[in-house]
């Protein structure tokens, strides 16, 4: 970028952020996201994001407004859907564009809007459309992806904030969240009223009626990219079955996250607790993402495989478990911490396939729901008890 004037030289007053297409990978760019408000504190800044992504950011201060990209209802269409969607963009009058997503469609989409300063990786042939391209080297490759956003942006030339992920919650989602789970734990209804929570018996405040001796477990069994990403989740069921056993009739709380993809999992992981059937609850596909965040949050514990849930935990400050196959625990394990990655040394790991090219899944099969259920105890005897004292998880 040579005799070209820089971002913080041109001091662009309204950006457009493209962001990245996975929830996790929304989660890691948080950092970056913190460092452009930094860096452009008066400017009014815009995130163009995926519907199921946009939740991510709805509640961040540092973004102004949030334009979902619908490609289904909106903006269909592999090129008439980016026209459209470019022709959209071009009233808003953008004076920046950066590009946390790395395909070629983003930068194409910036350019065709007019937008004059488009700013990102060179790769994937879109060099020419960036007016401020950043080089990718093997360095910056091999770091963790937190870091991977930032450099981007170091070599823009802004100053960097910290590498710390960012996912603010209102007392709204929290109070919520408390709501839900105490009710769980006495099993009793929840319904929802004028856009807020309560228990359907109201004769008897939440708070006091709290039960605080109930450890929540996060289960989190699916992962989208593939099953070489996937602990089976027969092994999930025995280690809630550990779990069950363990407290016995003292009880506790297993929530099972997911999609309703992960329905299935759900219903096995029951199974294997089926003599302790009010210990697993099914929460697959029965909240949105910022519910399923503040719930996450209550988690005193959270168990899961390399997946978008995970960096939200991360994120949370959850202690967590985080189970990898084929995917590499260097660039995108959970930045906390507070987590710890269990993962079974393979001559043919990290591959980074969605499905095991061996067609044996070794690197996850030779994981047990024991080795798992004593980090699980571990995490639980270290922090149990200091969280419990605040009522509900954390």
């Amino acid at each position: 970028m040579a005799g070209k004037a820089t971002l913080q030289q041109m001091n662009p007053e309204k950006i457009l952020i493209r962001s990245t297409n996975w929830i996790g990978d929304a989660v890691m760019t948080t950092p970056a996201v913190h460092t452009i408000r930094e860096n452009f504190p008066k400017a009014e800044i815009t995130m163009l994001a995926m519907p199921w992504v946009a939740d991510i950011f709805r509640l961040s201060p540092d973004v102004d407004k949030i334009l979902v990209y619908d490609k289904k209802d909106l903006f269909p269409g592999r090129i008439k859907g980016v026209l459209k969607l470019a022709h959209h963009l071009k009233q808003y009058h953008f004076d920046a564009a950066i590009l946390l997503q790395n395909a070629f469609e983003a930068a194409f989409l910036a350019w065709m809007a007019g937008i004059p300063l488009r700013a990102g990786y060179k790769r994937d042939g879109r060099g020419l459309l960036l007016s401020h391209g950043v080089e990718l080297t093997p360095e910056i490759r091999a770091r963790h992806q937190v870091h991977y956003y930032q450099m981007m942006l170091a070599g823009l030339g802004l100053d960097l904030g910290p590498d710390k992920l960012r996912l603010p919650l209102s007392e709204e989602l929290t109070g919520w969240a408390k709501g839900y789970i105490e009710c769980l734990k006495e099993q009793r209804p929840f319904s929802t009223q004028d856009g807020k929570t309560y228990a359907d018996d109201q004769s008897t405040d939440i708070e006091d009626k709290m039960v605080t001796d109930l450890p929540i477990i996060g289960f989190n069994p699916g992962a989208a990219y593939g099953p070489a990403k996937r602990w089976p989740a027969e092994k999930f069921g025995q280690l809630a079955a550990l779990i069950a056993h363990h407290y016995g009739e003292k009880g506790c709380l297993i929530l099972v996250f997911g999609t309703k993809d992960d329905t299935d999992a759900a219903r096995v992981i029951k199974e294997y607790s089926a003599r302790t059937h009010f210990h697993v609850i099914d929460m697959t596909a029965k909240t949105s993402l910022q519910q399923v965040m503040a719930l996450i949050q209550c988690c005193h514990v959270f168990v899961t495989n390399d997946s978008g849930l995970m960096h939200v935990a991360a994120g949370l400050e959850t202690p967590t478990i985080a189970i990898f196959g084929s995917t590499d625990h260097i660039a995108t394990g959970p930045f906390s911490e507070r987590s710890k990655v269990i993962r079974q040394v393979m001559a043919c790991s990290p591959c980074l396939q969605a499905e095991c090219p061996q067609k044996h899944l070794h690197c996850l099969e030779e994981i047990s729901s024991q080795a798992i259920y004593l980090e699980v105890a571990k995490m639980l005897d270290g922090g149990l008890q200091q969280s419990l004292g605040s009522g509900v998880g954390r």
